[in-house]
């Protein structure tokens, strides 16, 4: 019996693309976009950012050090918020939801990313319980991250249903003993919960 429900946030709550901020960085790089791309990768700094080990104002000059841009802080954020798109799963529905379950936002995310969230759309009023990976200090798909969104829930792992759209995110859910599922599309989620026998 499903008695919380738990989502990712990005490509579940909202859309996004990076490909959208690297194309307007494009320009000012002497590499090609792939490689540059690599290298970050290769750095661990977006790691280090969501999982809460380095501050977002040594993220942006490491990054513009490591990618060998001039960019002021403020134009950094400016360009790198550009990936949010559009909300996927209306509000209407989490409403609906959120008055007969805890709704839990579990979310591999940033304090920058999170902060143009807050700005820009409303959804998050309906998650009164968040663990956000740089608070929590750890990333889905480790054990650690699991529990907390757990203990948030408020109840058993088995009792938890959770949808997020990256399947090694999904796997790691499964083995903590949570219901979880790869989400697709809106319809596809409220199919999941109607078959699990979620009313709203």
């Amino acid at each position: 019996m499903t008695r919380a429900i738990m989502l990712d946030m990005g490509n579940v709550l909202v859309k996004f693309d990076f490909g959208r901020a690297w194309a307007q960085m494009a320009p000012r790089l002497a590499e090609p976009v792939e490689v540059v791309r690599g290298r970050l990768r290769e750095s661990g700094l977006v790691k280090r950012l969501d999982s809460g080990q380095m501050a977002q104002e040594e993220f942006v000059a490491r990054f513009c050090e490591l990618l060998g841009v001039e960019m002021g802080y403020e134009e950094f954020l400016e360009i790198w918020n550009q990936i949010f798109i559009e909300q996927i799963v209306p509000n209407q529905t989490l409403e609906a939801l959120g008055r007969r379950y805890p709704l839990v936002l579990l979310s591999n995310t940033n304090p920058i990313h999170f902060a143009e969230i807050e700005r820009r759309f409303d959804f998050l009023q309906y998650f009164g319980r968040r663990v956000l990976s740089h608070e929590a200090g750890t990333m889905k798909p480790a054990p650690e991250i699991y529990a907390q969104a757990v203990a948030a829930a408020g109840c058993e792992a088995g009792e938890c249903f959770f949808a997020d759209d990256m399947p090694e995110f999904v796997e790691g859910a499964l083995r903590q003993g949570i219901d979880a599922v790869r989400f697709e599309s809106a319809g596809q989620l409220e199919g999941e919960l109607r078959a699990r026998g979620v009313e709203w």
